[in-house]
Parts: C-alpha cells; sequence; structure tokens
C-alpha cells in the first residue's frame, strides 16, 4: 500500500486550549472521513503536524491548513511516499507538552530554519516510541 507522508510546521495564532481543542476536534473528524493518520506536537509557539494516507487527501488537507488563520507561516518540511503508515491508529495522535523538542527561545532564534527533515521526522519517532499521547 502506497502512503503519502506530509510534516508541516506552523505557527500558532491565538494559542489557547479552546482553539486548541477545536483544531484537534476538526483534524479527527476530518482525518477519520479522508483516511488520514497521524500525529501533533503543539504548543503555544509552535505546531508540528505529521499526515499520512492518500496522496490527494493529504495535499487537500496542508491546502486547507495553509488558508485556516490559525497557523502562520505554514512550512512543509517532508513530503514523501513511504511504504506503510507509522500513525496508523491515530486519527490524531497529539502531544500536549513536547518539552523536548525545543525550548521557545531555540524557536525564536531560528531552530526551525535549521532543523533538516530528518530531524523533524525524529521527533515524530521519538513520540510514536514513548506513546506520549493522549490517545485517539
Amino acid at each position: 500500500m502506497d502512503v503519502f507522508r506530509a510534516i508541516y510546521s506552523s505557527e500558532p495564532f491565538g494559542y489557547d486550549s479552546a482553539i486548541l481543542d477545536g483544531i484537534l476536534m476538526e483534524a479527527r473528524r476530518a482525518n477519520l472521513r479522508d483516511g488520514i493518520t497521524g500525529a501533533l506536537i503543539c504548543r503555544a509557539d509552535i505546531y508540528l503536524q505529521w499526515l499520512e494516507g492518500p496522496e490527494l487527501e493529504v495535499r487537500k488537507t496542508l491546502e486547507r491548513i495553509e488558508r485556516d488563520d490559525r497557523h502562520l507561516e505554514v512550512k512543509v518540511h517532508v513530503a514523501e511516499h513511504v511504504p506503510e503508515r507509522t500513525f496508523g491508529e491515530w486519527a490524531m495522535l497529539h502531544d500536549p507538552a513536547a518539552t523536548w523538542i525545543w525550548t521557545q527561545s531555540e524557536i525564536a532564534s531560528g531552530a526551525l530554519k535549521r532543523t533538516t527533515p530528518e530531524e523533524i521526522t525524529e521527533f515524530f519517532l521519538r513520540l510514536r516510541r514513548t506513546g506520549a499521547a493522549d490517545g485517539k
């Protein structure tokens, strides 16, 4: 089975728990409908999201995110075909803290611009290994 994976980052606009809950609820509903699975790492200063599924649906999801005014500076870091899903059991796995990625000062000083696709991929593989999430 051919799976398309995309990983993007964005800067949250108006971040608070109600906005985050809305994003997660919408993402889980749309992802179930569209056959997309993945993971979200979010803090007040950054969203990192891994999407996987049919290429057309993943690309449509990215387009919706780019139009969503809750996301600023959307950047796609990885867009590739892979042999299988990594987060197949989660409509959207969520790590609410992700304190082990970059500090807020590292983000502010441009860490995201200096990172490689491999480093960003590894953040999610670590999340997968640790199971640090609130579930489905």
